[in-house]
């Protein structure tokens, strides 16, 4: 069964997973790139790409950000570990409307409105069910690498990403990912 998508087709495929839609093109057997995972490479699974993205990364929009009053959550604590790691933080809250500043940089609603230098990495903290309407500001920001954190993973929405031909990390943990990388691990 094909779905009508703003940025294609999409077919529902069954999964164990839920929200399992994929873009039609992905489901055309595109083969695999270098980078690991699929969409022309642009999907990357291989550790050692994985830490060249994390080690690179200078400039980093955390979307989905917390404000300090949540400094217990990944939200808050993954993108203050790479701001104390040298990386430049750029806000992009989806709630806290009140929020003009955090981590001391400016807040912008939309990825589409920061200005340059472009971006590095667009981190993620939002649930999959909810990338989807992200999909159109990402794709205008115009990032290296869109990353997924840890448990966020949705298949239809890393490819329309990768067809775009942005780079996706998914299910990582930027955190934990850069901390092996300055250890060698």
């Amino acid at each position: 069964m094909q779905l009508g998508s703003a940025r294609g087709a999409f077919i529902r495929v069954a999964s164990s997973r839920p929200r399992g839609l994929r873009p039609a093109a992905a489901m055309s057997g595109a083969a695999s790139g270098a980078g690991g995972g699929d969409a022309g490479g642009k999907i990357v699974t291989d550790p050692a790409e994985i830490r060249k993205i994390v080690l690179s990364a200078k400039r980093v929009a955390v979307l989905g950000i917390k404000t300090e009053a949540k400094a217990d959550q990944p939200a808050y604590y993954v993108p203050e570990y790479l701001q104390s790691a040298g990386v430049e933080i750029v806000p992009v809250p989806v709630f806290f409307p009140e929020a003009t500043e955090i981590l001391g940089s400016k807040v912008y609603r939309r990825l589409a409105d920061i200005p340059p230098p472009p971006l590095d990495i667009v981190d993620v903290f939002r649930k999959p069910s909810d990338l989807a309407g992200h999909l159109e500001d990402i794709l205008a920001a115009r990032p290296k690498v869109v990353w997924l954190q840890a448990g966020i993973s949705e298949p239809g929405f890393e490819a329309a990403v990768a067809a775009a031909g942005i780079k996706v990390v998914a299910n990582r943990c930027m955190l934990v990912e850069h901390r092996a990388a300055k250890a060698g691990l």
